[in-house]
C-alpha cells in the first residue's frame, strides 16, 4: 500500500500471503469433498464476487470478478489487502464506494448497496457488501463479522429505466401543476361514462363548482335542459370516439344558473388502446360572442341604412328621369325632322341605359340583403321564351340570325315567377346579342327532369360571338366584374347583370353556368329552374287558352283599346311634383283621356274622391307626397268605402313595393319613369270587370 493511504479499518494487520493460516486453502476437485463443491461453485458464479476477511484481506475471487476487472489472474489478487488492490490495481469498484461499503457493512453488520460509477465507463455497478456473521460463546449473544461478502451487479439498463421513469414522473407532475394552475382554460377529465373525473382552477372560475362538489357528476350538469331533453352531451361522447375529437359552440351553464358563451373541444384518450376516458378543454368566449352580435346589429343597421340610401337614390333619380324620358315619348309623337328624331332618339336610348344601370344596382341591393322574394304565379316557360325572343327577333342585327329551339315536352303550366324567370332570359339574350356582331344566337329551353311534385326546367343560350376567355371564365357570376375595364372599351354595363341571374336561379331552386359554344367560337351560358306542377291542368290550360284569344294582337291593339275605354272616364292625378303632372297630364290624354283633375298632396286626393260628386274612375297615386303620402292617402279613401282603382306611382323601387302596395289597399303599381304602354295595360285590367280586383305591372 502506498504511503499515506489510511486502511479501511485502523487496525487491519499487514498483508496476508494466500496460504494465511486463518483461511483454508482452497482444494482442488480431485480432493472431493465439500471445500472444493464451494470453491468450484464460487469460482463460476455470473455475479463478479470477492471474499474478504475481517481485515479486509482478498480470500476468494470469482471468474466473472476477474474478467470484468481488467483480467487479473486469481494468485495476483488473492491475499491483497482492499486498500492496496482498489486503489492501484484497478478502478471497479473505485475506492471510495468500496470503503463506503465494507465500513457500513462491518458497522452495522448488514448488507449495504451503493452504485459506482465509473468517469470512462457507461457502466453503472452495484456494489453490495453482505457481513458474514458467526455466533460467538460470549454469554451476551453478540455476533462478529467473520467475511465480507462484496458483490458487482450491472444495473446500468435498470437505472435508465429509474431515469426515465423520475423524467416521466417529473413531466407528469409538471403538466398536472400547469393544468390544475390555468386561469383561462377549463381542462378537466371525464371517466368514460363522461363523469368529471379531475378538475383544475380554470373550470372553478368558469363553472363555480368547487373541486368535491363536482367529481363523479356528470358533465351534463353543464349543459342546458334543452340540450339534455336532445341528448346532445351524449352525442357529443359518442362523436368523439368516432372521429377522434369533437368540436361545439355554445351556451353553457355555471353552478349559479347563469351562462357564458363556450367552445368546447372533447378528445378520447387510450391507454394501451383501452378508453380511459375524455380530455375537454373549455374556453370563455362571452366577449367574443359579444362582439359578433354587435358586429352582426352593426352590419345590420349598416344593411338599413345602404337600402334606405339606395331607396333615396332611387327615388331622387327616379324623379326627373320620370320627367324627361315621358317628355320624350311625347316629343317623339310629334312631327320632327329626321335629324331632331335622330338626336330624340338618342336621348331615348341613353335614357334606356341609365334606367337599367338603376334597376341592376337596386336588384343587386335587394338580393345582397336578403329582402328579395320569388312569387309563385302560374306560368308557361315556352310563353316567356318566345315573347323574350320576339323582342329581340324585330331590332336585331341582319348579319346574326336568331333561333329558337323548344322541348315539346316542356310544362304548358307550371308554379313559378314569371317576370324574374323572364329577366334572366333576357340577360342572356341581351349580352348573345351585345357580343355577336355575326353568326347566329339559338335560346334552347328543354325539360331536363321531373317527378310528381315538380319538373326542372334547362335554358341555354348559344352564340357564336367573342366568347369567353377561360382564364376569366371563374369570375364570370362575380359582382361588378367586367372583362374590359379600359377607358377605351366597348360594351359598357356594370357588371351586375350575370351575378343577379346567378341570385335569381338559386331563388328558384336552380343553377347557373357558362362553357364555351362546341359548335364554333362563342359561349354557351345556361340556367335551370326547379318549378312546381300544378292541380286542374286541362282547367288551367281552358284559362290560358281564352286568355291568349282574349290579348290576341293586345300589343299591337292596345293603345287604340284604351282610347276606346278611357272615353268618359275621370281621372284622379295625385301628384305634388309639378313638371310630372304636366307630363303625366300630357300621357294621360295622348291614351285619350280629357277629363283629369289634379291633386297636389295626399289630403288633397283624399278630399276630392270621397267628396266628389261624381266619383272617379280610375286614381293615379304618387307615392312620396307631402301632408299624406300615397299610402296614407290609400287607407283613407278606402276607410270611406270608395271601391276606386287606385294605381301607386313611384320612383322608389327598391324592395319589391308592388306586393306591398297592393297588400295596403292599392289595385296596381307602376314604377316612374312610367312606361306609356305599361300604363296603358294596367289601366284596362282595372277597367275589366271580368279581371281580378289586384293587379300588378304584365
Amino acid at each position: 500500500m502506498s504511503s499515506g493511504t489510511r486502511p479501511l479499518v485502523p487496525s487491519a494487520p499487514p498483508l496476508l500471503s494466500p496460504s494465511h493460516a486463518d483461511f483454508p486453502t482452497p482444494r482442488t476437485r480431485e480432493d472431493g469433498g465439500s471445500d472444493a463443491l464451494v470453491n468450484d461453485i464460487f469460482s463460476h458464479t455470473p455475479i463478479p464476487t470477492i471474499i474478504l476477511d475481517p481485515s479486509l484481506v482478498i480470500r476468494l475471487v470469482s471468474d466473472s470478478y476477474l474478467k470484468v476487472s481488467g483480467g487479473f489472474r486469481r494468485e495476483s489478487v488473492v491475499g491483497l489487502h482492499a486498500d492496496a488492490f482498489f486503489d492501484h490495481k484497478l478502478t471497479l469498484p473505485s475506492l471510495d464506494q468500496a470503503r463506503k461499503a465494507l465500513h457500513c457493512a462491518i458497522e452495522t453488520k448488514r448488507p449495504f448497496d451503493v452504485e459506482d460509477s465509473q468517469a470512462n465507463s457507461a457502466i453503472i455497478w452495484k456494489i453490495r457488501a453482505v457481513p458474514i456473521l458467526e455466533r460467538t460463546t460470549e454469554s451476551n449473544g453478540s455476533q462478529s463479522v467473520q467475511y465480507i461478502q462484496m458483490e458487482l451487479t450491472d444495473v446500468t439498463e435498470e437505472h435508465l429505466r429509474q431515469l426515465e421513469l423520475e423524467e416521466r414522473l417529473a413531466t407528469n407532475e409538471t403538466f398536472r401543476i400547469l393544468v390544475e394552475t390555468v386561469k383561462d382554460y377549463a381542462i378537466f377529465m371525464l371517466d368514460p361514462r363522461g363523469n368529471v373525473a379531475t378538475w383544475n382552477e380554470g373550470a372553478q372560475r368558469f363553472k363555480g363548482y368547487q373541486r368535491e362538489e363536482i367529481v363523479g357528476r356528470h358533465f351534463s350538469n353543464f349543459y342546458s335542459q334543452e340540450d339534455r331533453d336532445n341528448g346532445k352531451p351524449e352525442r357529443e361522447l359518442l362523436d368523439a370516439l368516432r372521429d377522434g375529437r369533437v368540436e361545439d359552440e355554445g351556451w353553457r351553464y355555471r353552478k349559479d344558473g347563469t351562462r357564458f358563451w363556450a367552445n368546447v373541444i372533447i378528445t378520447p384518450v387510450y391507454r394501451e388502446r383501452i378508453l380511459i376516458g375524455f380530455s375537454k378543454v373549455t374556453r370563455d368566449l362571452t366577449e367574443r360572442k359579444k362582439a359578433e352580435e354587435k358586429l352582426i346589429a352593426a352590419y345590420e343597421e349598416a344593411s338599413r341604412l345602404k337600402s334606405e340610401f339606395l331607396a333615396n337614390v332611387s327615388h331622387e333619380i327616379r324623379t326627373p328621369m320620370h320627367g324627361m324620358l315621358s317628355a320624350l315619348t311625347l316629343l317623339l309623337d310629334t312631327r320632327l325632322n329626321p335629324e331632331q328624331h335622330e338626336l330624340a332618339k338618342v336621348i331615348e336610348e341613353s335614357g334606356d341605359v341609365l334606367l337599367q344601370v338603376i334597376n341592376d344596382i337596386l336588384d343587386y341591393s335587394k338580393l345582397s340583403s336578403g329582402s328579395f322574394s320569388i312569387s309563385h304565379d302560374i306560368i308557361s316557360v315556352s310563353d316567356i321564351i318566345l315573347s323574350v325572343f320576339r323582342g329581340y327577333e324585330k331590332g336585331h342585327n341582319p348579319d346574326v340570325v336568331l333561333e329558337h329551339d323548344l322541348d315539346p315536352r316542356l310544362p304548358k303550366a307550371a308554379e313559378g315567377d314569371s317576370l324574374r324567370y323572364r329577366q334572366i332570359v333576357q340577360n342572356l339574350l341581351s349580352n348573345a346579342t351585345k357580343f355577336t356582331e355575326q353568326g347566329y344566337i339559338r335560346i334552347k329551353a328543354t325539360l331536363q327532369e321531373e317527378d310528381d311534385q315538380s319538373c326542372v326546367i334547362m335554358t341555354e343560350v348559344f352564340d357564336s360571338g367573342i366568347g369567353v376567355p377561360l382564364a376569366l371564365s371563374s369570375f364570370l357570376f362575380t359582382p361588378f366584374t367586367q372583362f374590359d375595364n379600359s377607358a377605351t372599351k366597348r360594351y359598357k354595363g356594370t357588371g351586375l347583370g350575370l351575378s343577379i341571374c346567378k341570385s335569381l336561379a338559386g331563388l328558384m331552386g336552380g343553377n347557373i353556368g357558362f362553357r364555351p359554344n362546341p359548335d364554333s367560337q362563342g359561349s354557351v351560358f345556361w340556367f335551370t329552374a326547379k318549378l312546381k306542377k300544378v292541380r286542374h291542368l286541362k282547367h288551367i290550360e281552358s284559362l290560358q287558352e281564352q286568355f291568349r284569344k282574349h290579348n290576341l294582337n293586345s300589343t299591337v291593339s292596345t293603345f287604340e283599346e284604351i282610347k276606346s275605354a278611357a272615353t268618359d272616364k275621370r281621372v284622379l292625378l295625385a301628384e305634388d311634383n309639378p313638371i310630372n303632372q304636366k307630363i303625366m297630364q300630357k300621357i294621360l290624354a295622348s291614351l285619350g283621356f280629357s277629363d283629369i283633375d289634379k291633386a297636389n298632396d295626399g289630403r288633397e286626393a283624399v278630399d276630392m274622391s270621397t267628396k266628389t260628386l261624381c266619383p272617379y274612375d280610375v286614381i293615379l297615386m304618387d307615392i312620396n307626397m307631402p301632408f299624406l303620402d300615397g299610402v296614407a292617402a290609400t287607407k283613407a279613401i278606402r276607410a270611406a268605402g270608395l271601391r276606386t282603382p287606385i294605381i301607386a306611382m313611384t320612383a322608389n323601387a327598391l324592395k319589391g313595393q308592388a306586393e306591398s302596395y297592393i297588400a295596403k289597399g292599392m289595385t296596381g303599381y307602376i314604377a316612374k319613369p312610367v312606361d306609356r304602354h305599361q300604363l296603358a295595360k294596367i289601366l284596362l285590367k282595372c277597367f275589366r270587370v271580368d279581371e281580378v280586383a289586384q293587379v300588378a305591372p304584365g
